[in-house]
């Protein structure tokens, strides 16, 4: 795992120190070695920082060039078949007398051999790359399939720019930072900028499976898809698995297997992230099957029973007999990242899951420099409860006329949610447990938003919103039209949750979880490796009929008789727990005076990216504990946390206070 930078451009007098200066900034992702390489003529820099996990020699170092010269590359990532690949040239009578064996001379050697876009059908992995061909004098980004690795890039005053994190490319003298209003509407429907946006204007994440082509003058073009997900869901519902039950679990342990196999190999340390959860214990086990010796597993745990799963990673690692490591965090070392969450994920990002990801990332990190983990398994196999939710809503509703629905909405806001909570207190008496619910005006209040929608689209939109109306809290600015829209005009013959798990793979998976995991790992130098995103894993999902997924109301069949096979259903079969902290307690507690800092009135004004009375009324509501509006405001204190410390920001970050244990 590494970090690459480079630009293409003549405006800067010292091209080798403003690449060190690029690349300085990425050394968390690779504090091995570095390398730069330049071609005068083109104004080209090439930087790279190196996390040394395959090949630890100075052979694996970059930029490499190719056998032939023509091709220079900057790497990040991993090539699970790069072997396959060197047989299949030197079958092929073209392979170079190799130097080492890193995947990055692999690669190369077959882009010499059949040129980049067959290079990287062959691959599987996760990667981003830039490779310069020095006979035609063009630059190729490139991205893996499903977007575990980050690639930012655009032209600031004629420098065409490339990074793996923003960090880098605001390291150029030609770097101007604009935010893009239109970036940060979406960026409050969703907690993270979505591809193919970033918050900078003009500066754009490369879509994961694409690839996109830059001249020697800096000026790149459309990009290009070299595999794309809709056309796998496509191709799976042209040609069905049509095996039995039993056959599909068998080509399920293989396809799978194959990938944690591919993903364990490694010449440094390696282990897997452990929750109890299914997928985790998936991997974990899978991984146990083939290894000789006890795989190492790590597990974050809380003080806070409500948020602890220790208990349960405990007991799945003592079953496979794991070489298990715990740590139970306080809230005063849980918050205690907080500070540091700006820096770390570079661009606003706000699922709060961040904290508990980077405090087990910087724990494994102890340990190991390679850890697996069992992402994706949600999103390829319907496992998400909003998946048979929205369906359900859905189905309900559009069988209630628009009027009446929008009546029964009028009615629910004509009492406040205080005032709903008190009617609940009164006939708590006469309610079953399992009826009883926390803040019910706050639930009443959020379903009433629900009866106005016009589809199921716009269910599953209202339920991953952190805000319903951006524009209204932005000052009006709408939101840039974002993949996921254009994703749900055009999957409509799919079944309602098999939409939903495809918007999920191309908008939540890369924007979010990948995001969460990559950031948090490599502020730690810890390289992470999801088995589930192996294309060939992700096409065979796609391939299964609906209820080898989703059964009987239940998410991840299959993936559940295959861990069944491995850990007792005792073990595993419990509610799902989200990996999460008690945010909305912090905020009215320990966490209080840094928010306010953040959000008080005056600065919002003054700095005009959000409007101060639809914060400052939502904030007061959540302080008084008339309603939880926590991911809300969290996502717009994230905003403002990571403006503070950006070179245009008007004053500094205030530090969260000190906390006690409670």
């Amino acid at each position: 795992m590494c970090g690459i930078a480079g630009f293409i451009g003549t405006a800067v007098e010292d091209r080798q120190q403003t690449l060190r200066c690029m690349t300085a900034t990425l050394v968390h992702r690779g504090p091995d070695d570095a390398g730069h390489w330049f071609d005068d003529r083109a104004g080209l820099a090439l930087g790279h920082r190196r996390l040394s996990v395959l090949d630890l020699s100075p052979a694996g170092h970059q930029p490499m060039l190719s056998p032939s010269d023509r091709y220079a590359i900057v790497f990040n990532g991993e090539i699970y078949n790069h072997h396959a690949i060197r047989a299949e040239l030197e079958r092929s009578g073209v392979a170079p007398a190799w130097r080492g064996h890193s995947d990055t001379e692999t690669l190369l050697a077959a882009v010499d051999a059949w040129g980049l876009r067959p290079s990287l059908d062959r691959c599987v992995g996760m990667f981003a790359l830039a490779l310069w061909d020095r006979q035609q004098r063009r630059l190729s980004l490139a991205r893996d399939r499903a977007g575990e690795k980050p690639l930012y890039y655009g032209v600031r005053n004629g420098v065409f720019l490339f990074g793996s994190e923003l960090k880098a490319l605001r390291a150029h003298p030609a770097f101007q930072g604009e935010i893009d209003r239109g970036a940060l509407a979406l960026y409050l429907r969703h907690n993270y900028v979505p591809d193919p946006y970033s918050i900078y204007r003009g500066i754009r994440k490369l879509l994961p499976g694409t690839m996109v082509e830059v001249d020697e003058h800096g000026i790149p073009a459309a990009p290009v898809p070299y595999w794309d997900p809709t056309e796998a869901v496509a191709r799976g519902r042209a040609a069905p698995f049509d095996g039995s039950d039993s056959e599909a679990l068998a080509r399920l342990e293989s396809v799978l297997g194959q990938a944690v196999a591919d993903q364990m190999i490694s010449d440094v340390p390696l282990g897997a992230f452990l929750s109890g959860g299914i997928d985790s214990s998936l991997i974990v086990a899978l991984m146990q099957a083939r290894s000789p010796r006890p795989v190492k597993t790590f597990t974050i745990g809380f003080e806070d029973d409500a948020y602890n799963e220790a208990r349960h990673a405990r007991a799945v690692a003592a079953h496979l007999g794991t070489d298990h490591t715990e740590m139970i965090v306080t809230p005063t070392e849980t918050m205690a990242i907080v500070p540091r969450l700006p820096g770390m994920y570079d661009e606003p990002f706000a699922d709060s899951s961040q904290i508990p990801t980077a405090l087990v990332c910087a724990l494994a990190r102890r340990h190991v420099t390679v850890s697996l983990s069992g992402d994706a398994g949600d999103e390829l196999f319907g496992g998400y409860t909003r998946y048979m939710l929205v369906s359900r809503i859905w189905r309900l509703l559009s069988r209630v006329p628009g009027q009446i629905r929008r009546l029964a909405a009028r009615a629910l806001i004509s009492l406040s949610p205080e005032q709903w909570d008190a009617v609940a207190r009164r006939m708590a008496p006469l309610l079953a447990g399992r009826m009883r619910v926390s803040h019910p005006g706050d639930k009443l209040h959020k379903g009433a938003a629900l009866l106005h929608v016009a589809s199921m689209p716009d269910v599953y939109r209202s339920l991953i919103s952190q805000w319903d109306r951006p524009d209204l809290v932005s000052n009006g600015t709408p939101e840039a039209r974002s993949r996921l829209e254009d994703l749900m005009a055009s999957t409509q013959a799919l079944r309602p949750e098999e939409s939903m798990m495809l918007w999920d793979f191309c908008s939540y998976l890369p924007g979010d979880i990948l995001v969460k995991v990559d950031r948090a790992a490599m502020s730690a130098s810890l390289e992470t490796r999801v088995p589930m995103l192996d294309h060939r894993v992700i096409e065979f999902a796609w391939s299964l009929p609906f209820h080898l997924r989703i059964r009987d109301g239940e998410g991840k069949w299959l993936l559940r008789q295959l861990l069944y096979r491995h850990v007792p259903r005792a073990l595993i079969d419990r509610p799902k727990m989200g990996f999460g902290v008690p945010i909305d307690a912090w905020l009215r507690g320990p966490l209080q005076e840094w928010a306010e800092d953040l959000l008080a009135e005056s600065r919002l004004k003054s700095e005009g990216f959000f409007d101060p009375a639809s914060i400052r009324h939502r904030w007061q509501e959540h302080l008084s504990g008339r309603r939880n509006w926590a991911y809300s405001i969290w996502t717009v204190l994230m905003f403002q946390a990571w403006h503070a410390e950006q070179p245009a920001a008007t004053r500094p970050i205030a530090a969260p206070p000190a906390v006690r244990s409670r």
